[in-house]
């Protein structure tokens, strides 16, 4: 059974197809029209090993990116189906030179996200830090789970975000591999 699927998501503002196969190699191509989300969306792919692929336009980059984090977490929605034998909850700590970051995330269908990135500057590269929040946050919320990063310490604005970015990755790859079968749920269903 192929883990894959794909969003498309246009409204006045965005003209969006996201793409991805969650048992794939990490490959990322496409682009949401900045370079420095572009490269956090290929860290994204790279470490959680789910090939991505995203053509992005839209009127402003604040949308573009929002509406990016939306497509890309309902598509794994999608491609996780049932949720049916994964592992749910992934965890994982990444230092990048100067930063430490951690995430956790649940699987469980439930969409909440608490990120604490502590950046110090405005922006990163080309992009408003708020909008790199903004993308996490709308990610986590289309992909129905919950997502908890926070940056433990750093100085360079770049290295958190990039560090932040490779504990979701980590976290991610852990909970959407397969261990079995049934649901994860004391419940019995997600």
């Amino acid at each position: 059974m192929a883990r894959s699927a794909e969003i498309v998501r246009k409204t006045r503002e965005v003209d969006i197809k996201a793409r991805v196969e969650l048992d794939g190699k990490g490959e990322f191509a496409g682009s949401c029209g900045s370079a420095f989300m572009d490269h956090m969306i290929r860290t994204l792919s790279k470490h959680s090993r789910i090939d991505i692929a995203i053509d992005a336009k839209g009127d402003l980059r604040h949308h573009i990116i929002e509406d990016a984090g939306i497509a890309i977490g309902k598509a794994i929605d999608k491609a996780l189906g049932e949720r049916d034998g994964i592992q749910r909850f992934g965890y994982a700590y990444v230092p990048m030179d100067d930063s430490l970051a951690r995430a956790a995330l649940d699987l469980g269908g439930r969409a909440y996200s608490k990120v604490e990135l502590k950046l110090s500057g405005a922006s990163v590269e080309d992009t408003k830090a708020e909008d790199i929040l903004h993308f996490l946050e709308t990610f986590a919320q289309s992909l129905r789970c919950n997502l908890h990063i926070r940056v433990l310490y750093g100085t360079n604005d770049h290295h958190k975000i990039e560090a932040a970015m490779k504990a979701a990755a980590l976290s991610l790859r852990m909970a959407v591999s397969i261990t079995g079968t049934g649901v994860p749920s004391a419940k019995g269903e997600i």
